[in-house]
């Protein structure tokens, strides 16, 4: 700007035009990150911003403001966190990290063209199940197999498909709640079921269900309490009952067996969850779980079973809206395989890893990092180091709960000192609880990127 332009005084200035200040030389980094279209839009706030002020040709200070402007909007709203609250699989936090097999199945089938519903062998049309199926039936034993996008959808499709209109019967102790307020009764409106419930909240009898049974019964189903314990003065109807039942009156036998797994937990010295072989070992007809929870996969719903069953449910227009996309296919087919293998699963699978991750390991490794962060915390708080008890979480195995060591936070100013630690490149999540802040650390996995930015914790000594 020249001396006679300031002279002039701002009433007089004219400003540079939007398209010109986009070509200046302190912009072409922004455009590159956010495309012209924005920091266009930018420009033309920061010209409004500037309006009757000479500095609005100041092309440096336009450049940070517009930077500033649209940080936000340009940065992934989704961002990678260090999840250390002590909840494995943290519902809020994204639940079962991927195998690397599973990562580069699900790049793969991002990055090409794939055979996700077609036949090489006949050149013809194939069916999107058929990635999945064979790996389901050997791993639960059973006829046949579906997939879609989660567990209340398998629940939602299979009780339209088998029972719509008509009457499912279930124990009113199995008619949970599962995270975001979904319940039982809610899917099976939805569906276009009518509930009968049965028995009481805390005991339910064989001959409840079978007086409940009538012409308009369409089945029987069993919710697996994944999210609670009912203790003290209870009884539930064992499967073998059930489905004797079921069988004496033609009718299938439904169980959603919630966070479901493929592989017996007492293997890694964890409590016992029922598994979906066991299930179709029972004799249960359709039985439903969840693909990114225990498995340890991508989000699904898995539907086994009767095959006479599965081929109605497959075949049902709702499951179109409820399927499963290439990518998650891929995923899931990639996960299911590493099944083949148990005894490798806790090197290749994270969920289990985690889960098998002795404590004396979690103990060593608070120890490594507890100078690093007294150092990082400066006087802003104490840190220490204490055993504490974690949680599988999404719902499973709710009352038993995991020994862990975590890093233990005290001081003035606990919720300032955990927004410091979100705050950094990678947040960090932790939970407070009895007046200090603990870092679960048994799902911490990269120690050296956590290390390597505590040196930017930004707190102030209560």
């Amino acid at each position: 700007m020249s001396r006679a332009d300031r002279a002039e005084g701002a009433s007089t200035f004219r400003p540079p035009s939007v398209d010109r200040m986009a070509n200046w030389p302190a912009l072409a980094p922004l455009i590159e990150r956010a495309g012209r279209p924005l920091v266009v839009e930018a420009l033309r706030a920061w010209a409004e911003a500037r309006r009757g002020m000479a500095d609005v040709a100041d092309e440096t200070a336009c450049a940070r403001w517009c930077t500033a402007r649209l940080s936000s909007l340009v940065t992934p709203s989704q961002r990678r966190v260090f999840n250390l609250t002590g909840t494995v699989l943290h519902t809020n936090l994204g639940r079962a990290l991927l195998a690397e097999e599973a990562i580069e199945a699900a790049v793969t089938a991002m990055r090409s063209p794939t055979t996700l519903e077609y036949d090489l062998s006949g050149g013809a049309r194939g069916d999107r199940d058929d990635h999945i199926s064979p790996w389901l039936r050997r791993l639960t034993g059973a006829e046949a197999a579906t997939a879609v996008n989660n567990n209340a959808a398998a629940v939602l499709l299979v009780l339209n498909a088998l029972a719509a209109g008509r009457e499912v019967i279930v124990s009113r102790g199995e008619l949970i709640e599962i995270g975001g307020a979904f319940r039982i009764p809610d899917i099976m409106a939805r569906a276009g079921c009518r509930l009968v419930e049965v028995g009481t909240t805390n005991r339910t009898h064989l001959k409840d269900y079978a007086a409940a049974i009538g012409p308009d019964t369409a089945a029987i189903m069993k919710v697996h309490p994944s999210n609670y314990a009912i203790e003290g003065f209870t009884k539930s109807v064992p499967a073998a009952e059930l489905v004797a039942l079921a069988r004496e009156k033609g009718l299938p036998l439904i169980e959603d067996l919630g966070s479901g797994t493929l592989a017996d937990l007492e293997t890694w010295g964890l409590p016992h969850e029922p598994t979906a072989r066991e299930a179709i070992e029972a004799g249960i007809d359709v039985v439903t779980f969840s693909g990114d929870k225990l498995l340890g996969g991508p989000q699904a719903g898995l539907v086994v079973g009767r095959k006479d069953l599965i081929e109605r449910i497959a075949r049902n227009p709702m499951k179109r809206a409820l399927r499963l996309d290439k990518v998650r296919l891929a995923a899931l087919e990639a996960t299911l395989r590493l099944y083949a293998d148990p005894g490798r699963l806790a090197e290749r699978l994270p969920t289990i890893r985690s889960l098998a991750r002795p404590a004396e390991d979690i103990r060593a490794q608070a120890e490594r990092l507890l100078p690093t962060l007294r150092k990082a915390l400066g006087s802003a708080a104490e840190a220490g180091i204490e055993p504490v008890r974690g949680q599988i979480g999404s719902g499973a195995l709710p009352v038993d709960l995991l020994a862990s060591f975590a890093l233990a936070m005290r001081g003035k100013g606990l919720d300032g000192l955990a927004d410091a630690f979100r705050r950094l490149p990678i947040p960090v999540i932790g939970r407070i609880a009895d007046d200090t802040l603990y870092f679960d650390l048994r799902t911490l996995d990269d120690e050296a990127a956590f290390v390597a930015q505590l040196d930017q914790l930004d707190v102030v000594a209560g």
